[in-house]
């Protein structure tokens, strides 16, 4: 993101170009995009002035929708979109002080794959909800859509993982990528 962001004039851009092309049937009021891509509402207000003045979004009633006939649409795409989201250890980095991460597994949009169900799996002790749903709601201002997530204790994901819980074995059967695993979370049985 900081690589683009420099590319592109700012970071703020970035966030605002992603979130209309991840999002890019939706139409968003100025208090939307602010919220959404957590950018202060002056420089918000000035990029989408930018961006609409060369046809990137195009504004309907009193909302901004991505414009699809922009002349470089799928180039954007593929560099904002296509683009590594994210690298690993920012991602870890985000989730260092809300308990104690025992897994931090990523898939869907993190791995470019839209056939997940989950985005992102934390299992931990003495988690914090409030501090993790911060720490996602900055990753999907950075990434520009919002994320699909599961939480759970060590022990009902273990639980649950024995049991063969649907959603469990949809996330570990299916791509995925482990960002951080604690090593008394057996590897073998993760795997299985």
């Amino acid at each position: 993101m900081e690589i683009l962001g420099k590319i592109l004039g700012n970071p703020a851009r970035v966030k605002i170009m992603r979130l209309f092309l991840l999002n890019s049937k939706n139409g968003f009021n100025k208090k939307d995009v602010v919220k959404r891509s957590r950018v202060n509402p002056v420089i918000a207000g000035k990029e989408m002035r930018l961006l609409e003045s060369v046809g990137f979004i195009k504004k309907h009633i009193a909302l901004w929708y991505f414009n699809p006939f922009f002349k470089y649409a799928k180039e954007f795409d593929k560099l904002l979109v296509g683009a590594d989201t994210l690298n690993k250890k920012t991602i870890a980095d985000n989730f260092k002080k809300v308990g104690k991460i025992k897994l931090l597994l990523v898939s869907g949009i993190f791995i470019k794959n839209k056939d997940t169900k989950v985005d992102l799996l934390i299992v931990g002790d003495k988690i914090k909800k409030g501090k993790i749903e911060e720490e996602i709601h900055k990753l999907e201002a950075e990434i520009g859509t919002e994320l699909v997530y599961a939480v759970f204790e060590t022990k009902e994901f273990i639980y649950r993982l024995d049991m063969y819980d649907k959603l469990i074995r949809d996330i570990l059967d299916f791509p995925h990528e482990v960002v951080f695993q604690a090593k008394e979370l057996n590897l073998a049985k993760v795997a299985r």
